[in-house]
């Protein structure tokens, strides 16, 4: 699964991880399982229904629409999934992270006839591997791509730290803060470290002593670190 970066309007940089290949395709094969009974139950119901071979066509043309736009209709209806793409939990974004509109899913169902139809999934998934942000040719053309929203969580993204013997923490008042709100401070101040970027960390160090009202003389950097640690030290007591 790749990860590619994204920027919102109030320049947020957001990580998106592109759904992995194997869960569009099994998301594409569980799709296709869909459309299949569906054309299975409407032959089912012209059979049933016993119409005159004149009038069977118009209304197997009819009747077939549904399935024929299966992709258009529920990708714009079902906020960029369909059937398969929700029990895969992916989605189709635009690179911008927003919702796409008409147009974006109309372009990647148009061409479906190039990377799926004609060539059986091969120039999609030739497309997928060597794109760096997911893309088949559809999603190049329209701007989209394919996310994951399964949660992926790693040892270093945890709010838990290990505290160390003997420790002494300083901010009692960090209890104020709950887990989730600690969560998002640790994400930022992680995130910030590895990007450098020091002005987050200042205004982050200067929002938690707003909320614990304290003062320190303690750098940034070190105040933010020592903050997590001493609300891992007050949690774990509980």
């Amino acid at each position: 699964m790749e990860q590619f970066q994204i920027e919102t309007a109030q320049n947020i940089s957001i990580d998106q991880n592109t759904a992995h290949l194997g869960d569009r395709m099994l998301a594409y094969l569980i799709d296709s399982l869909v459309v299949v009974i569906y054309y299975v139950l409407m032959l089912w119901l012209l059979l049933a229904l016993d119409v005159e071979p004149s009038e069977q066509w118009a209304i197997y043309m009819l009747l077939g629409l549904p399935g024929f736009l299966y992709y258009l209709l529920l990708e714009t209806f079902m906020d960029g999934k369909t059937i398969g793409k929700y029990f895969m939990q992916i989605r189709v974004v635009k690179l911008d992270g927003t919702k796409p509109h008409f147009a974006n899913f109309f372009v990647r169902w148009i061409l479906r006839i190039i990377d799926i139809s004609l060539t059986s999934g091969g120039i999609a998934v030739f497309t997928i591997l060597i794109r760096g942000k997911g893309q088949r040719v559809g999603d190049i053309a329209a701007g989209t791509t394919v996310i994951s929203e399964k949660k992926r969580v790693h040892i270093q993204d945890t709010l838990l730290r290990e505290v160390p013997e003997g420790y002494l923490p300083k901010f009692p008042q960090v209890t104020v803060f709950t887990d989730t709100e600690m969560q998002t401070i640790k994400e930022v101040y992680d995130r910030a470290q590895r990007n450098g970027n020091h002005n987050v960390i200042v205004s982050l160090s200067q929002r938690i002593t707003e909320v614990m009202e304290v003062k320190t003389e303690m750098k940034p950097l070190e105040f933010v670190d020592r903050v997590i640690m001493d609300y891992n030290y007050y949690t774990q007591q509980m």
